[in-house]
Formats: structure tokens, C-alpha cells, sequence
């Protein structure tokens, strides 16, 4: 008799920053697929979040790529323009009053629209079909780039600029309608996923520990408290 068969999972690139959403992105995706990681080298402020991303590909114990694509975005954010302050807040309630619905002023314009073509290619070119990313449109987001919508046209872009009528290219987003409480008790329940956000990394100010005060730490911090757990990354710097 030969060896049973074993049955191979489908395959899965995962747009990985590093970041609390992104790590939490790539926890799900394990339980689905294989995978593989993408981190994108942009010309980003700090260099903390690629830093992040190859720790947690390792503890994850899943291939990873950083693509260098620096002086290709254009924008007025402080994340890629340096002569522009990084707004901070001292609460959750202030920075809400101050956003409101405006588009936040990290806005890269066309950065998700850039990195969903380019982990396309990557993965086409590998033979996987299903992409992950860690888009979210809850909590005061303000990212025209992070909504279902764009979500769904973009993936409607990419299949009808390859071709294909046989395998359908899919564009996953687990926390698309998640708040960011909902996303730490998910992050819960993913083996792995809770340990590797110790080492995550989501401050726009590009400090370990986080600054605490940008728009990202607040949501973070936030999200933590509404959902009754204390942050891995904030508890690893405890008593340092």
C-alpha cells in the first residue's frame, strides 16, 4: 500500500505591517491557510514597524518578504513626510472631537490601492489566490482606502486586469467590521496571536514603547480597555 495522501491547504499572502491589526490578520489566516507574509518598505517614518513584522513572521514560523518600494508614495502624512508634526491627543474622547469624520492626516493617498496591486503580483506569481489584510472601517478610521467598498472594487480590479474566469482572486478582510475591542478578543482566541502582540507595533511616532498619544496608540489603548485586557506590548515594558 502507498502513503495516504495528505491534503494540501490553500495558500494565503497576508499584507503584514507588523501592526496590532495586521498581526491579529495573520494569526486568522493560519488557521486557514498556509502562509505567507508581506511587508512593504515605503519610506515609512521609523523603521520600528518592519522590525516588528520580522520578529512576528518568526515567531509565527512563516515565510516573510519586506519589498523596498521608498520615494514611490507622494503625500503630506507625517508617516512619509517628516516636516509635518504628527498630531497627538490626551484621550480617547479628544481625539474623537477633534477627527470627527474628517480623513485622518496620516492618510497616505492610494498607499492600500499601491500595496493591494503589488501583494497581488507577489502572489499570483507564486501560484496563491487568496489575499489577507488587516483593513479595518470601525473606530474612527477615516480611511477612504480601509472601507468594504473600495475593499470589493479593488478586488474586482485585480480580476479583471488578470484575466481569470477558472480561479476567482479573493481579498480577505477579518476585521473589515470589527471595532478595535471586538479585534483584541478575537486576537484572544488565536493561538499564538496574543504573545506576538508583544511585540507588535502600531505608534506613528515610531517609539518602543509607544508614544501613547498618536492616533493609532489611542485607538489601541482604547480597544484594550473597552475589551477588559491589558496590551501584551504595553505589559512587556512594565517595570523595564
Amino acid at each position: 500500500m502507498g502513503r495516504p495522501r495528505t491534503k494540501h491547504r490553500r495558500k494565503a499572502l497576508v499584507i503584514f505591517s507588523g501592526g496590532q491589526d495586521s498581526t491579529t490578520c495573520l494569526f486568522w489566516a493560519k488557521q486557514k491557510f498556509d502562509v505567507v507574509a508581506l511587508t512593504f518598505n515605503y519610506g515609512q517614518r521609523h523603521a520600528a514597524e518592519i522590525n516588528a513584522a520580522k520578529k512576528i513572521a518568526e515567531l509565527a514560523g512563516v515565510r516573510h518578504e519586506v519589498v523596498d518600494v521608498p520615494g514611490i508614495l507622494k503625500s503630506c502624512s507625517p508617516l512619509t513626510d517628516p516636516a509635518n508634526a504628527l498630531e497627538t491627543y490626551s484621550s480617547y474622547e479628544e481625539m474623537d472631537k477633534i477627527i470627527g469624520d474628517r480623513v485622518e492626516l496620516t492618510f497616505v493617498p492610494m498607499r492600500n490601492a499601491f500595496f493591494l496591486t503589488l501583494a497581488a503580483n507577489r502572489a499570483i506569481h507564486q501560484g496563491i489566490f487568496d489575499l489577507v489584510t488587516g483593513v479595518c472601517e470601525m473606530d474612527n478610521a477615516n480611511y477612504p482606502d480601509c472601507r468594504a467598498n473600495f475593499i470589493s472594487h479593488q478586488a474586482k480590479t485585480i480580476n479583471m486586469a488578470l484575466g481569470r474566469t477558472a480561479q476567482k482572486f479573493k481579498i480577505h478582510t477579518p476585521l473589515i467590521k470589527l471595532s478595535k475591542k471586538e479585534t483584541v478578543k478575537l486576537s484572544k482566541q488565536l493561538t499564538g496571536c496574543w504573545e506576538a502582540l508583544a511585540y507588535s507595533h502600531t505608534c506613528y511616532a515610531g517609539e518602543v514603547p509607544p508614544c501613547g498619544k498618536c492616533h493609532s496608540c489611542v485607538l489601541r489603548a482604547q480597544g484594550f480597555k473597552e475589551a477588559g485586557e491589558k496590551d501584551p506590548l504595553v505589559e512587556r515594558f512594565k517595570g523595564v
